[in-house]
């Protein structure tokens, strides 16, 4: 009997861990619009400034904007009307990808 009480805990929270797969496992997509990076690919190589975001979205149709910078973590939540701007250690563009 001592061994199941100890034991039991440990079930318990081993059985928090599982998870089930379901058919709706895909990510979610969010917001409306859309998003052309190849419109956007002329800017690679120029340096992350509030101008170049502007034309980032005017020419992708994006409605929002990320900055990723070297190593950081970033949600991988897809969003058809975000455009991603990935930087370089000296802050240039180094790609211009959707979602």
């Amino acid at each position: 009997m001592t061994k199941l009480l100890t034991a039991l805990p440990l079930m318990m929270a081993v059985s928090g861990c599982a998870t089930t797969a379901t058919a709706e496992a895909e990510p979610p997509v969010r917001g409306e619009g859309s998003c052309d990076a190849a419109a956007a690919a002329s800017l690679v190589g120029q340096p992350a400034t509030a101008a170049l975001s502007a034309e980032v979205l005017r020419l992708t149709g994006a409605r929002s904007l990320r900055w990723i910078q070297p190593g950081s973590a970033v949600t991988m939540d897809y969003r058809t009307d975000r455009a991603n701007v990935e930087l370089d250690a000296a802050n240039r563009v180094t790609q211009i990808r959707c979602g």
